[in-house]
């Protein structure tokens, strides 16, 4: 039988293109597979990093810094070190739910955005990236206000509640305004912050002499690289004695905006037991346990340690949020197990949106709900309401 040359060496070809040790040899040689950048980041803190190399370095400062020592800033991160979990197996972790139930919502995580100023600091237009970012993971968010273009499109939250520090509440006429646009705008609740009375000391802005309306156009710099001041420019300093043109709100303020609204009143910026009653008897809906994200008040511990007395004090008669310092799905279970109803963050998602804006967004938020899923059926539990005081014990040092 007369074998054909060619067809003979084409057989042999494609023997050898079919091994297996020739096809590993060209996936080295080619690298590793081409994947979508946001992807690439393996945790919140590759964001970070990220964020880092792309922002100016003072907006990066802006961001970054705590009020005065930073002590704060390091012990909300010091906190979750002495919170250790105690697993349990042997249970059906087969499908694990993440979804909550807040203020007669369905949420499909207890993760939130909680409210940061500045974002056009970061990237343009960035309330509105965030709240689209907030609707792709279908994410509650406080919005600093101005969303509702995105909301109405479909494109945004659709659980969103409008941030307020009480500048709206000097009279009771601006007050029943405030109440009546924000009922207007669609917003499902109200968020009262209350630690922000009076400008801090943030001494990374000082030393760099940032000017804060760069807030909201960025930071300028000329084409040497240096900032830019314009006529009236003041930059942040320090030496100004505290103090207000009007009085500031009180328990007697929050009463009346209970009056004036059937939303849901959320205060953001407790740290005591003392306060979280008084929210309860003042008739407020709910609590986020804050330090501002340490830029306010400094040397006030981290908010994980704030968070067990507050809860206390609730005694389950209002829900207890927190934020401060959460950078893993882990550190999220322990605020559960400790008791909060769900967990705020804003560097994390800052730095999504610094390094690819919507999208990161969404994949940090992505992040951190996979991780807290994850943690959660190592732990041995299948749900949210199966977290409970029993899931952590706290560290002794003094062992």
């Amino acid at each position: 039988m007369k074998v054909d040359r060619r067809r003979a060496l084409r057989s042999l070809a494609q023997l050898f293109l079919a091994s297996p040790l020739l096809q590993q040899q060209m996936l080295r040689s080619q690298g590793p597979p081409k994947i979508d950048p946001v992807l690439e980041p393996a945790n919140i803190m590759d964001f970070a990093k990220l964020a880092q190399e792309k922002l100016d370095p003072v907006a990066w400062d802006y961001m970054a810094e705590g009020a005065s020592d930073e002590a704060a800033l390091r012990d909300a991160r010091k906190a979750f070190d002495r919170i250790i979990l105690r697993p349990r197996f042997l249970t059906d972790v087969h499908k694990i739910d993440i979804s909550i139930k807040l203020f007669g919502k369905t949420l499909r995580h207890p993760i939130f955005i909680d409210p940061a100023g500045g974002k056009n600091c970061f990237y343009p237009d960035g309330e509105n990236e965030v709240a689209k970012g907030a609707g792709e993971t279908d994410t509650l968010m406080i919005s600093n206000g101005g969303i509702e273009g995105v909301v109405k499109s479909g494109q945004g939250p659709k659980n969103w509640w409008q941030f307020t520090t009480g500048g709206e509440f000097r009279t009771e006429n601006a007050m029943l305004n405030f109440v009546e646009r924000v009922e207007d705008s669609g917003a499902s609740a109200i968020s009262f912050t209350v630690d922000i009375m009076h400008v801090s000391h943030r001494e990374r802005s000082i030393h760099n002499k940032f000017v804060r309306s760069w807030c909201d156009t960025g930071v300028p710099r000329d084409a040497q690289g240096n900032l830019i001041y314009k006529e009236g420019d003041e930059p942040w300093r320090t030496g100004g004695f505290p103090s207000r043109p009007f009085p500031t709100p009180t328990w007697d303020t929050v009463r009346k905006l209970r009056e004036l609204t059937d939303l849901p009143i959320i205060i953001k910026g407790i740290l005591t037991a003392e306060d979280t009653e008084m929210a309860v008897l003042s008739g407020m809906s709910g609590v986020v346990v804050s330090s501002h994200g340490a830029r306010q008040l400094d040397h006030v511990g981290g908010t994980l340690e704030a968070l067990p007395e507050c809860v206390q004090a609730a005694g389950g008669k209002i829900p207890v949020l927190i934020d401060g310092g959460f950078r893993r799905g882990s550190d999220v279970l322990k605020a559960l197990a400790l008791g909060a109803s769900a967990v705020g963050v804003a560097r994390p998602y800052l730095w999504g949106l610094c390094t690819f804006g919507q999208q990161g967004v969404a994949r940090v938020i992505e992040l951190l709900r996979t991780e807290l899923a994850l943690d959660m059926g190592m732990a041995g539990v299948a749900k949210i309401s199966d977290i409970d005081r029993k899931l952590v014990r706290i560290r002794d040092y003094t062992l």
